[in-house]
């Protein structure tokens, strides 16, 4: 009987692994897709005359990522000292877990794949990387963009993402960020406003006497489909970071993150299009399409404790926060074409703040020394190798390639061709 006993225990064992890896890898595959909601949503926001260019940083940035995180990237953020600043350096994704391993292991042993982890989070690289791609567009040479996304995927993210999902000192310190509103999107638009910063603003967006003029993206169709995948991704992005689902307990917390993230989602979305009708006296598609990312930035950081109630009341009030940001970014002048710092960074501090207001074990306090210290490192560090970049190779694209667009000047083909002229 004794050993029917263990033979059961452990066949639950392999069945929970069994489980857990396949969630990890379907919520990593759901996360990956949201490579494609970055491009459909940053091409339909650019001009068409920019558009294969923009494509290009895209894809080109998921190949990056992935191969930078393998080679250094994973194992800086999760092989250094717990409760340090400084991480260990060193390559590759290390060794598979063994039969043994999980199960000897009892109730600490591992519980899913490593190769299922470093999947899963090396989309989350991809995904804070693809924030940068929309704020610079327009304007930045491409192959100065895919310098930048070399150091960041694989040393800039990974140090933050050391100090808090690896163990290091702001995990001791206490800091809440359950999927990364802080450590993923606030640490996405770190970068991207040190690289505004050196780049500057696009031709004819700011005039001399003060005036702000809108140059609208090409495509507002494929801006919105590429709003709805990352809509859908993002039930990968919170879901998979509960990081089981093979007990009840934790299933019953999956299906609580999946209402919350799409309950945030809704606030911000009916929000930020009521405060434009109040505001522009139109319903701004575009303000609407901000207002859902808003609502899904502000929930990532605490979707489980809230309830569905309140996690609409966050995304809502992420939606008005993300509006006003971008009308107040634009009257400093700084040129956002897809509005990705007020989304991702403004919200994504507004979203780690508010987790004490529903998760008792998280303090201000140590949300606080969370921003901070993401965020001086990210734009510190990004400030650094933009200003070298830009003078080594220069970072920004001539005047007249500017004006001409730079599909051609850097890929050489149109996204939109009018016409092919052929002989006979």
């Amino acid at each position: 009987m004794e050993e029917l006993l263990l033979s059961t225990a452990d066949d639950v064992k392999h069945l929970a692994y069994a489980i857990d890896t396949f969630y990890f890898l379907i919520c990593g595959a759901l996360v990956m897709w949201m490579a494609a909601g970055f491009s459909m949503l940053e091409a339909g926001l650019v001009r068409s005359k920019n558009t294969t260019e923009i494509l290009t940083k895209n894809i080109s940035l998921f190949a990056i990522a992935c191969t930078m995180y393998l080679l250094c990237g994973y194992y800086i953020m999760y092989s250094s000292a717990e409760g340090g600043i400084f991480p260990s350096f060193g390559g590759l994704i290390g060794g598979e877990n063994s039969v043994d391993d999980v199960l000897s292991g009892g109730e600490d042993g591992p519980y899913y794949s490593m190769r299922s982890d470093y999947f899963f989070q090396v989309v989350f690289v991809a995904t804070c990387m693809s924030i940068v791609s929309g704020a610079v567009a327009e304007r930045m040479k491409l192959w100065a963009f895919l310098a930048f996304a070399v150091v960041m995927t694989g040393l800039i993210y990974p140090v933050s993402g050391y100090w808090t999902w690896g163990g290091g000192f702001l995990s001791e310190a206490g800091f809440s960020d359950f999927a990364g509103s802080g450590i993923v999107h606030m640490a996405g638009a770190a970068a991207a406003l040190a690289g505004v910063l050196v780049l500057g603003a696009r031709k004819g967006k700011y005039g001399k006497d003060g005036q702000i003029n809108a140059i609208p993206g090409a495509n507002l169709p494929l801006a919105t489909l590429g709003t709805f995948i990352l809509w859908m991704g993002w039930f990968g992005f919170n879901g998979g970071s509960e990081l089981k689902m093979s007990d009840i307990d934790s299933a019953n917390n999956v299906a609580q993150v999946f209402v919350n993230t799409n309950a945030a989602a809704a606030g911000g979305v009916i929000a930020a299009l009521v405060l434009a009708r109040l505001w522009f006296k139109k319903a701004d598609l575009t303000m609407a399409l901000n207002g859902a990312l808003a609502g899904l930035v502000s929930i990532t950081a605490e979707p489980l404790a809230p309830t569905a109630l309140t996690a609409t009341i966050i995304g809502a009030i992420a939606g008005c926060i993300v509006v006003a940001s971008i009308v107040m970014l634009d009257k400093v002048k700084i040129d956002d074409p897809v509005g990705a710092i007020s989304v991702h960074g403004v919200v994504g501090i507004f979203g780690v703040m508010v987790v004490p207001f529903t998760n008792s074990d998280a303090t201000f306090g140590a949300q606080i020394l969370g921003i901070i210290s993401i965020f001086a490192w990210v734009f510190i560090a990004s400030l650094i190798v933009w200003t070298i970049l830009k003078a080594i190779m220069g970072i920004r694209v001539t005047e007249e390639e500017e004006y001409e667009g730079v599909d051609i000047a850097e890929c050489g083909m149109e996204a939109y061709p009018e016409f092919v002229a052929s002989k006979k």
